[in-house]
């Protein structure tokens, strides 16, 4: 449904963030599908989602991962991380009488989706079917996905046209900084965003429901309908004659317009360690968005032109290697006003950092720290992966993972283990 003018935000006015977490058993870390039973202890009834305070909580697809999300548009990103934070904390309390507590990252490390898979049973449970039988979501990209999704409100077409183009060139450079997760099956991947790459293949069958993750140039909401929208439902008719999956978010590109609500969802980002890290990544975004939105560096056209397909060249140089992906494409590092040279993309960042929030984080101190570290340490992947080692021992990435945990439940950077 469309919203109500008054509901309508302009650019940058407001902030949707909404963060998965994994359930897990306390004992070993094993994925544990409860998220229903966690809703009903506060609903007395099997429900969607419930509301706590500035904070909400939702199902997912499976039974064994919650979403934690700002209940409506945030004014600011002011003590959002203190506010996830408590109802990690109600949540873990929770989880406590069923052995389970709350697990980050983007993806279990040594789950079996085709053994564990639990779908949400209840509400909604028609849409999840219709995924299931036209898709199979036992698999990794379905079943072992998180991931934090940031709504960015734009007022009319021409907000729409700026923003979109100034996501899709940043789009690339996510991973860069959010990755966090290099294992799955119990093995490194060879990837730093696993994540990524099992999300862009969960619908190969259909491709134009995730073309290339980077979404086409697009100058309105009637050119996204005719470009990104109507091929998708086209191709996926025959499999779905009632409709059931024929709406927005059925698109899976990077990101999606979500023109009931006149948004547009940034899908990349892997879950973090703490909402602190989220939070401050989700802070040097707006603050580059912001410029490039603002003609800063480069104008729309210029964006818009460079290709779908270099940008995804990109964007996969990025899930493999993360912060030390070499970019070596000019015209695109052009449209930060980057230096005409080689670089790595933890360099892009600080570059982006030094320059979108120098005295502009007022609304939290902790952001510019948390940013300082995420640089100079590297993404949580590359982190997870320092902590492990290379001879991947169960013991070892258990330990590491429950120390993850406490992370999460105590509100701390990941730095390692001892």
């Amino acid at each position: 449904m469309t919203m109500a003018t008054e509901d309508i935000l302009p650019l940058f006015a407001g902030y949707g963030i909404e963060i998965e977490y994994m359930i897990v058993d306390r004992d070993q870390a094993d994925v544990l599908p409860v998220t229903d039973k966690v809703l009903k202890v506060v609903a007395g009834e099997y429900v969607n989602d419930i509301e706590d305070g500035p904070v909400a909580w939702s199902n997912e697809l499976v039974l064994h991962v919650i979403e934690v999300k700002t209940n409506g548009p945030a004014a600011s990103l002011a003590n959002l991380s203190n506010q996830f934070l408590n109802s990690i904390y109600r949540i873990n309390r929770i989880l406590e009488d069923m052995n389970g507590r709350l697990m980050p990252t983007a993806m279990h490390p040594w789950m079996n989706p085709f053994l564990e898979t639990r779908l949400w049973p209840h509400d909604s449970a028609e849409i999840y079917d219709a995924y299931n039988r036209i898709f199979d979501c036992r698999g990794h990209g379905w079943a072992n996905l998180q991931s934090m999704h940031l709504n960015l409100p734009f007022a009319n077409d021409q907000e729409f046209a700026l923003l979109h183009a100034a996501v899709r060139c940043l789009l690339p450079l996510l991973p860069a900084i959010a990755a966090s997760s290099p294992i799955m099956d119990s093995d490194y991947t060879g990837l730093m965003d696993t994540r990524l790459e099992t999300y862009r293949r969960n619908a190969d069958s259909i491709p134009s429901i995730t073309g290339l993750v980077i979404p086409e140039p697009v100058m309105n909401r009637k050119d996204y309908q005719r470009t990104i929208l109507e091929p998708m439902y086209r191709e996926i008719a025959p499999y779905d004659p009632q409709k059931i999956l024929q709406h927005e978010w059925l698109n899976s590109r990077g990101a999606i317009a979500r023109f009931d609500r006149n948004t547009i969802e940034i899908r990349l980002l892997d879950t973090q360690e703490t909402p602190l890290a989220d939070i401050a990544i989700t802070a040097l975004i707006i603050g580059t968005l912001k410029k490039l939105v603002s003609s800063d560096w480069s104008d729309s056209n210029t964006q818009n032109a460079l290709t779908t397909a270099k940008l995804a060249e990109i964007l996969s140089n990025s899930v493999k290697n993360a912060e030390c992906c070499v970019i070596r494409n000019h015209d695109y590092l052009a449209l930060f006003d980057f230096p005409d040279q080689d670089c790595e993309a933890r360099e892009l960042w600080q570059y982006l950092l030094e320059t979108t929030l120098i005295g502009n984080v007022d609304e939290n101190k902790e952001i510019r720290p948390a940013l300082d570290f995420i640089i100079r340490e590297g993404t949580l992947a590359r982190r997870i992966q320092r902590a492990i080692g290379q001879r991947m021992k169960r013991s070892r990435m258990q330990e590491t993972y429950r120390v993850l945990s406490d992370c999460l439940a105590n509100g701390k950077l990941f730095i390692g283990i001892d």
